[in-house]
């Protein structure tokens, strides 16, 4: 059966730091069910071979386990959660990084007719589906080139090329395509993202991201919560939480200055939204971060 050895593949060759000998290729093994953490998205396709992960965009909620696959065609604050998980019984999932310029050269490359047509408007930036057995079957034939370094060079990116074709012309296609084109809903709305997680810290006017993306400020606010289910304050507010509480990692005794580094003036409303978002005020969580308490961090399945 293609699971059974799926799961065998990633049991043997996960690592600890999750990469492997093929580039953008990642695994996880997880094994024990850590309370939620937040991280980014990354652009990537993550494959669950065995248990679960639920994982929180904004208001919205994706659920996906052994044979689904999650797709990310924007790197997003997501809040992430491996479900049905134990020693005897690790998750372990596949995950691949997105190249738009890869995406692009296949829809260059692929025939009139070749391609289902994108639907109207801009889809979601994260989206789940069952895995084809198509899919499953080019997931592990790459994952067997760990096995075989002599042809690991020539092959994987050859099968990697196949495994994005499947993605393009699948359920979720049109998120993945929307990844290739250089003026579809969703690169206008990367290109904000990238920019507000370059400049979290400073106080900006959501008409002058929109002018900077080329949307007009009623497509950019469309758009952007299609693709984040956050506005674009909301999702400011994410990014700059996060780095906080990387930042409390390293200066677990400067909660005052860690707010104002990511854009807090107010010290008071820093250790409020700080506590909503992570449970725990921003000093108390800093402990726990110090004596290594929470789960590390991943979007990865």
């Amino acid at each position: 059966m293609p699971l059974e050895e799926f799961r065998s593949l990633l049991d043997r060759h996960a690592r600890a730091d999750w990469t492997t000998a093929i580039e953008g290729v990642l695994i996880s093994r997880i094994d024990r069910a850590d309370p939620p953490a937040p991280s980014m998205s990354g652009t990537l396709l993550a494959v669950i071979a065995q248990g679960a992960k639920r994982l929180a965009l904004g208001d919205r909620v994706y659920e996906y386990g052994a044979g689904q696959y999650l797709v990310a065609s924007v790197d997003l604050p997501v809040t992430g959660q491996f479900t049905q998980v134990a020693p005897d019984r690790p998750a372990l999932g596949f995950g691949l990084t997105l190249d738009p310029s890869a995406v692009a050269e296949l829809l260059l490359a692929a025939g009139p007719g070749d391609i289902p047509r994108t639907g109207a408007g801009t889809p979601s930036g994260i989206a789940v589906s069952d895995a084809p057995a198509a899919l499953i079957d080019a997931v592990v034939r790459l994952l067997r080139l760990l096995d075989e370094p002599r042809d690991r060079a020539v092959l994987a990116p050859l099968v990697k090329r196949e495994i994005l074709w499947r993605l393009i012309t699948g359920e979720q296609g049109a998120t993945v395509r929307h990844l290739g084109l250089a003026d579809s809903g969703l690169s206008h709305v990367s290109r904000a993202v990238r920019w507000i997680r370059e400049h979290y810290a400073e106080s900006f006017r959501v008409e002058d991201v929109a002018r900077m993306s080329g949307m007009s400020v009623s497509a950019f606010y469309r758009n952007f919560q299609a693709v984040t289910a956050m506005s674009p304050i909301q999702f400011q507010k994410q990014i700059r939480l996060q780095e906080a509480r990387l930042l409390l990692a390293t200066h677990p005794g400067d909660v005052t200055g860690v707010g104002q580094r990511v854009g807090y003036d107010n010290p008071s409303q820093f250790s409020r939204e700080y506590r909503r978002q992570f449970g725990a005020p921003p000093s108390r969580d800093a402990l726990r971060l110090r004596d290594g308490a929470l789960p590390a961090a991943g979007a990865m399945p």
